[in-house]
This record gives structure tokens, sequence and C-alpha cells, in this order.
């Protein structure tokens, strides 16, 4: 239901007719997440399980892709369609199958399923979600924000939250904020909107969108300048010490030095030559120019970055000039930041033993944290705006200390910790590997012997080398122009890809309907599986109806994304408290049948019989490695052990007797420094996190950028297509940049001369919200929040309409005015108007009236720039969806009756809600 996961106790009452019904929900006093605090949607859960939305049994499409006309049929039949349509591809070819699913909570399970099948072609939404927020903090220190890490609520005393709106970990973060507040500590919100988190901020940064990343570097520019960084942290925990190939002649021009045996060598001072990073008693150069053991010239990456970001481009004038705030507030801000992190020094007295066996008596925090989502994620700058703020809190010493950032179990694990991607697939077998994963460096790509995609939404290709989420908003654009080449079956999982959940609505739903000359579709066949009636499951030819959330078995896996909290690895299972009254089944256990019919390994016994009763069996027997399954608690046949174990068959009866999860805390002296501390390192391999302990250094300097940039400069075996060297070459520098969204170099900005964001509101979720009775009368419609400036200039007034325009398209909306808003910029909250006809609302419902998606003004693809090729609109490092780069117009429109563009009305498999919806009046 939510991506939070918090705990409720779900109260259930037999009603007059002897069934049983969902009375009450609340909080988990004891769940880790929440600690019993519920937001609007976990309160409204009730109406989200009742939902007259809800899917009640399998159905296949009678009507045109779109219409919404299907006849109800029953689970073997719609199995075995599904079955029909996906054997004969696997048998011939397995890439046939498009297999991506949404934001649900199985990605290890669905993941592992699409091994099985054999196709290279899954992943999860992240592609337009945060992949360049989770890539980046990968990459750069093993993990990133909200579900890899947290602050250190108890002891920051400076908080700053960067492009965070309500809906990510709302829970967690209200309560720490409500925790930071009490002790005095200072909330400063970066975000263009004043909302939520940062309405209540000490002070609001209101930026111009796309900005972020001049603004931090600036900030980096003012603490290297005034020597207010960390070095002791950085000789110790990071690269910057690393002596880097400064001999343009080389081969290896920007890579580091290494010794025979492949470890990057520091110059080290008092011996004076070079050695390797780690030796003991090393005391490693900052600065210099020194002789390279192979000839030429090394300087070390602290070097490098002082040079690069003392540079008068990253002083707070020029970022000033570009980000909307001002030079005074830049170094104000600076300052602040070193005063907390180096006069408000945190001491614990806590012994620990670092990864090389020397001895400390003390633990020293920097009591700076910082927390950052989407909003500095979704641009086409995105990943190196991510890496810039990674960097920001490393200089400062601030990452896994007493007060600062500090990771969540399984995390902190860094990139060389992760698989590379796979993409060999074989008629009638598995793929070779897991799907998705981080690159080291071109040999890593997903390209066949002529340089073209295996996957086919491109991820792991050169226009999008680092997609460790994979793309999948290009997926349906792809397949319908047959690039690089055509699919037989799209299927699909709570991915709303017609709607809300796709740049380009309107054109999407084109092409999932669109026909060749032979009056075929040009996608064969679409499967799609939902519990509601969403607008994705019109334009499917066969639905699978899902469980609610609360009628089926979960796993919130430590494969997956656990509920770990900095202090203890944590995960927890969901469990049907009400069976369904509609003939509908949990998706993945309809999955595991689908899998028996295929045939897939994994899934059946040498006697083809189903290894899996269902999903719940599969969570307690399924082992991914020897001991390790999905879930770590009382694990062994009796029970007794923790992490690592043979399956328990009373395994999620424990779980239930214990709330629903399990937890294990960390040891005192292993609570900190985690990549870089002995105790921590062997508990992780105790609890089964890793296999072996793996310590290592943060990556200021990324070496597997460079490699990207060698290769475009024309050096080495595997080499970019022309017209992408200078991207590579621009984007893809070792250590963190700013350079503009890329819509703002292909759009008139006088003729566009605003920005135009979404947000997703507290009170719902993706787009799951809009059927809820309770939740509809929060967030019914939405206006377009237009700032003072622009309000005052166009003569707005209340009540009034608008015509907003992109380069791509217009809608007509109502407005609002909103003084706390970044002056260049316009914005609403996402997923909110929907299509009529769909989720069970009535044709004259606020949602499908008033409500709009700006998505219509969106493309995934740029506009044309002249060079007879159409780019993508996205990252060019990992390929993430730039929602957040669009430019508009606006002008004063004659009032309506209804935003447009009005799609025409899809039919509705579950009717038409009631006119009231009343709860508790029958009793």
């Amino acid at each position: 239901m939510c991506a939070c996961r918090c705990g409720i106790d779900v109260h259930i009452r037999t009603g007059p007719d002897g069934a049983p019904k969902v009375r009450y929900i609340e909080g988990n006093r004891d769940h880790p997440v929440n600690q019993g605090v519920l937001c609007a949607k976990g309160s409204a859960g009730i109406m989200q399980h009742y939902s007259p939305a809800r899917l009640r049994k399998p159905l296949r499409r009678t009507g045109e892709r779109g219409s919404g006309e299907f006849e109800e049929i029953e689970w073997d039949e719609a199995l075995d369609l599904a079955a029909s349509w996906l054997k004969p591809i696997r048998e011939r070819d397995p890439k046939k199958l498009a297999f991506f699913t949404g934001r649900d909570q199985s990605q290890s399970f669905t993941g592992w399923w699409a091994q099985q099948f054999g196709t290279p072609n899954y992943a999860a939404h992240g592609g337009f979600c945060s992949v360049n927020m989770a890539a980046a903090g990968i990459y750069t220190m093993g993990g990133a924000f909200w579900e890899f890490g947290e602050p250190d609520w108890e002891r920051t005393k400076l908080f700053m939250l960067f492009g965070v709106a309500e809906d990510h970990d709302s829970n967690p973060i209200k309560m720490g904020l409500g925790r930071l507040k009490a002790r005095g500590a200072k909330v400063i919100g970066v975000n263009p909107i004043r909302t939520g988190y940062n309405a209540i901020a000490d002070e609001w940064v209101g930026i111009t969108p796309g900005t972020d990343g001049i603004f931090i570097l600036a900030l980096a520019h003012e603490l290297l300048k005034a020597g207010r960084v960390d070095l002791d942290y950085l000789i110790r925990y990071t690269n910057a010490p690393f002596l880097v190939n400064r001999d343009p002649e080389s081969n290896e021009f920007g890579l580091f030095i290494r010794d025979e045996a492949g470890k990057p060598l520091v110059w080290d001072r008092v011996a004076g030559a070079a050695a390797p990073f780690d030796q003991p008693g090393v005391k490693p150069a900052m600065q210099g120019d020194f002789p390279s053991p192979s000839g030429g010239r090394a300087s070390p990456v602290f070097e490098l970055m002082a040079r690069k970001y003392l540079e008068t481009e990253y002083s707070p004038e020029a970022a000033a000039a570009v980000c909307g705030v001002s030079a005074e507030t830049i170094r104000r801000l600076a300052a602040e930041l070193a005063h907390a992190a180096f006069e408000e020094e945190i001491v614990l007295d806590q012994p620990w033993t670092d990864w090389k066996g020397e001895r400390h008596e003390k633990m020293i925090g920097r009591p700076v944290s910082f927390h950052a989502m989407r909003g500095i994620s979704a641009h086409s700058n995105g990943f190196q705006t991510c890496r810039a703020l990674h960097f920001l809190q490393i200089i400062l010493g601030s990452v896994e200390v007493p007060g600062g950032m500090r990771f969540k179990p399984p995390y902190p694990k860094p990139s060389e910790a992760h698989p590379v991607p796979h993409h060999g697939a074989t008629p009638g077998a598995p793929l070779d590997g897991p799907h998705l994963g981080y690159p080291r460096g071109p040999e890593d790509l997903a390209l066949d012997e002529n340089g073209n995609a295996k996957r086919i939404d491109k991820a792991f290709t050169w226009e999008y080398p680092l997609s460790a989420h994979g793309l999948m908003h290009m997926v349906i654009s792809n397949a319908y122009a047959g690039d690089p080449y055509k699919i037989d079956v799209l299927f699909m999982y709570m991915a709303n890809m017609s709607w809300n959940s796709s740049m380009n609505s309107g054109g999407v739903m084109d092409m999932l309907r669109a026909k060749d000359e032979d009056g075929e579709y040009v996608i064969p066949k679409i499967i799609y599986s939902d519990a509601y009636s969403s607008e994705m499951v019109a334009f499917a030819d066969l639905i699978l109806p899902d469980t609610t959330y609360l009628e089926r078995h979960d796993c919130i896996s430590l494969l997956d994304r656990p509920i770990c909290e900095a202090d203890a690895a944590a995960d927890s299972i969901r469990w049907p408290v009400i069976e369904p009254d509609r003939d509908v089944r949990g998706f993945q256990s309809a999955l595991l049948d689908l899998g028996v019919r295929l045939g897939l390994p994994g899934m059946v016994g040498e006697d083809e019989t189903a290894t899996y009763r269902d999903y719940a069996d599969y969570i307690a027997n399924h082992q991914r490695r020897p001991g390790v399954g999905p879930l770590a608690g009382w694990r062994g046949e009796d029970g007794s052990e923790e992490g690592r174990g043979a399956p328990n068959p009373d395994q999620l009866k424990r779980y239930i007797e214990n709330g629903g999860f399990w937890i294990s805390h960390i040891p005192d002296e292993a609570k900190y420094f985690k990549p870089w501390n002995a105790a921590y390192q062997d508990w992780a391999v105790e609890k089964g996190l890793y296999d072996k302990p793996q310590p290592y250094v943060f990556q200021l300097y990324l070496e597997p950028l460079r490699k990207f940039q060698l290769a475009a400069e024309g050096r080495g075996e595997r080499q970019p297509p022309e017209h992408l060297r200078d991207r590579i070459k621009a984007a893809f520098d070792p250590l963190p940049i700013w350079y503009r969204p890329f819509e703002e170099d292909v759009v008139d900005l006088a003729e566009f001369p605003l920005h135009a964001l979404t947000q997703r509101p507290m009170a719902m979720y993706h787009s799951w919200g809009s059927q809820n009775a309770w939740l509809r009368q929060i967030h019914g419609m939405n206006p377009l929040y237009v700032s003072g400036d622009i309000w005052r200039a166009h003569g707005f007034e209340d009540g009034d309409w608008a015509s907003l325009t992109s380069a791509h398209g217009e809608i007509t909306v109502p407005v609002a005015l909103m003084e706390a808003l970044n002056p260049k910029t316009v914005w609403t909250w996402n997923a909110i108007g929907k299509r009529k006809g769909a989720w069970a609302l009535k044709p004259d419902a606020p949602e499908a009236t008033k409500g709009f998606l700006l998505n219509h003004l969106m493309h995934e693809l740029l506009p044309p720039k002249g060079d007879g090729m159409r780019w993508a609109n996205s990252d060019p490092v990992t390929g993430q969806a730039a929602w957040y780069d669009l430019r508009v117009r606006i002008a004063k429109a004659p009032p309506a009756a209804a935003a447009t563009p009005e799609i025409e009305a899809q039919a509705s498999p579950v009717g038409v809600g009631p006119d009231r919806v009343s709860y508790g009046e029958e009793w």
C-alpha cells in the first residue's frame, strides 16, 4: 500500500451477516519503523481495502484496447492463456517478454522469476523515481538515503533536506523532525516549494529547480577555501589521497595508479615514495605532483578536488546567478555547516577497531546530516547532483559517524559488492545471472557483438551506462518503435504506465492501442496485474486481479527493501488478516502458479510438481544461497538462528507472534563507522548480510566514470558511437559537476520561462488513494499552484483557470495562489487527476474533471534540436526520467467545466461506486 512499510494492528469483528469485517486500523507501537505513529493513508486503509474499485475476477479483453471492455473468466483459463502466450517465447526467444513491475515490495522475487524465465527484460519503477540518488550513493559511498540510510536523529544538530516531498518515508521523518525540533536542532529545507517538512523548517531555501548541484558545490567551494574539511577522515576513509595518472598520453590517463596486485597507491610523504593505500603506518600526501612508478606524473585526488572546486565557476556569486539563492546566504550556510561539524563535535567514549587493526578509544562525530530524494534526482543532471551532495557530506566527515548520516543494514555495500548486470539469454534456459547491477566500465554494458542494445529499455548501453534500475518509462515507446527490437508480450504488475507513471501519457496510450498495417496490435499481447480498476487495466488483454494489502502475504526482505534502522537489521511480513470476498489472488502466488505451468526451474521439481504451494511457502522455504532466504528471523529447524540457517516451517508463525517483524540490534562497538569497523563487518557476516568482510573507502573520485570518458576519447576496445562521445566526455566527470538540465538547452527559455513540478502528497501514494473515500476528502482535485510573482503578473484571481504550455503540449487547469514558492515555478500534486471510468469513480468526479496531470506536458524524448535525432529526456548516466526539467509558459484562460485534455472515458469492469460511502452505520 505504501513504501514506508509502517507496522499496523488491524481490528476485526464479525458482522451481522457472520462475515469478518475490518473495523479499525491503528499503528503497531512495537514496530521499529513507526512505533505506533500512523498517517492518513494508514488510518484510511479500511477504505483502501473496501474500495469499490477493487477488481473481482480475471478478465479477458473483448473490446478495443483502452476501451475497458472485458469478460470475466476463471483463474485456470487465465493462467493457461498466459502460459500459452509465454511458453513459445521462452522456447524460441526469451527476450520477447518484457516483464516490469511497479512500486511493489517483492522485487527480489519478481526479479528471480524473470531470471528463471530467461528474459533480460526486467526492472522495477526506479528508473523513473530516484535511481540517480541510489546509484550515485552506491557508487560514491555504498548507500544513500531513505531505505539505505538515515540521519542520526538523536545527535544531529544541523539537518538539511534537499528536494524532499512528503510521500517518502513520511512517518519516520516526521518522528525524527519532532525529535530534532524538541531539542533545538536547526532544520533547513532546500526546495522550490514550501510544503510539508519544508513548511516546518527553521529556514527555507526556495531554490530554482535543477540548480541544486551548483548550490551544493558552491558550499563545497567555501568549505575548501576556508580549510573547513575533515582531512583526517578523508585520509582514512576515502580515496582522497589516491594517486591519479596525470599523463595525457597514457591510456590510463585519469585512472588510479596501482601496484602489480591492482591496489591503488598513495604518496607516502614520510618515505617519499608510492605505497599501497592501506599499508599500515603510511602517511599519505594530499597535495602535490609526484612521479608515477610506471613513468609520468601523478597527483592525489584531493589535489584535483582543490584545483577544480576553488575555481570561480563554483563560487557563491557564480551559483547565485543560477540558483536564485544569494551569495551571502550560500556563504552563511557553509559557515553554519562548518560550525556544526567542527565546533560542535561529538565524542563518544566507545572504543572500536578499524579494518587495519588499529584501535580507537573514542568515536568522533560531526553532527551534520542531510536527507534528499526525488526533487534533486529527477533531473537530467540528477546523478551528478546527487553525487555532489554525497561529496559534500563526506568532506565534512559526517557519514557513518555520531551525529551524521548513518547506513541501514544490509548497507553499506560498495558497488563492487553488487553484481554487474547480466543479459545472456538462451532459449529454454534461465538468464545467466541477475538483471540489474553496477557496471565497473564499458566491458559490462549490455550490448551484442554489433553494439546493439540487448534490453528493450536500452539499459546499460552507451545511452545510459549506469542504469542500475532499468528504464521502465522507455519500455512501451521502445517496443512500439521496435527499437532495438519488437516484443511479443508486455507483462506488468502495479505499474500505471498509461497514466501517471508515464511521461507523455497521451502518446503512450496511443502506442498501447496502435496497430500495424495488418490490423494487429504493434505490441501483440499485454498482461497486467493490479488490485484496482486503474487506467492501465483498460489497455491490457488479460488481467490477473491482485488482492488488497490486507488479504495477502508479503515479505519485506533483506534481499530487497528491508525495514532496517541504523542501529539494527530488521525485516517484516504482511499476512492475510481477512480472506478475499472476490475471486482474486495475490500476484506473487499467481506468478508461482504461472511458473509451474511454464516449467520454470526452481518452481517445479524433477517430477514436474510445484516446488512451493504459494508465496507464503516460498517466503519460508526459498534459499537464495545456502542458509540465506527471504526472511532472516527465526531460521533453523527450531527457529533459534538469525540471519543464516536452514528454513523453518514455523517461521511465518513466529513473525506473526512477534507482531510481524524481526529485529537484531547492532552491538555498541559496531554501530558507527560501519564500512571500516571490524566489529560491524564481523556482525554483518554472522547475520548473512555479507559472505565475508568487505571494508572499503568512499569514492570521491569515481574511476568507473573516467573509464567511460576514456572510451569516449577513443581509447580502449569498446567505444561509444560518434554521436554520444561528446555527451559522455562532458557528463561523466569523475568528480561531481553541474550542468544545465538538457531541456533548457533545446527550448527557447524566453518562450518557456517557468519551471513546472509535481509532488506526491502525504495522504496519497502513487495513484492508489483516489478511490479511497476518506482520502478523497483531502485531495479530490489538484489546482496548479503559482507563485505570487506569476499570479500578479498575469492578473489571476480566485477561481481562475489558466492554459499551461510546454514544447510538448498544452493543458487548461484551475489555478491557486501560493506565496511560499520559488518565483519562477508552478507546481501541482501528482496522480490526483483520473481518467473518466477508472477507479470506479463517477464521470463527474472532481478527480476526472478538475483533477489533471502535468504528464501531458512531458515527453520521453527531448524536443528536436536540429541534429536529426531525438535525444532521451533522461539523465545520460543512469537514464533516470527527467520529470522535473519541464519548462512552460502560462496564460489566463476562460473558466472551464473540466480540465483539458479530456481523455475519452473507459468502461469500468467493476461498475461505479455508490453515491454515498459510509462505514460503521450498518452496525
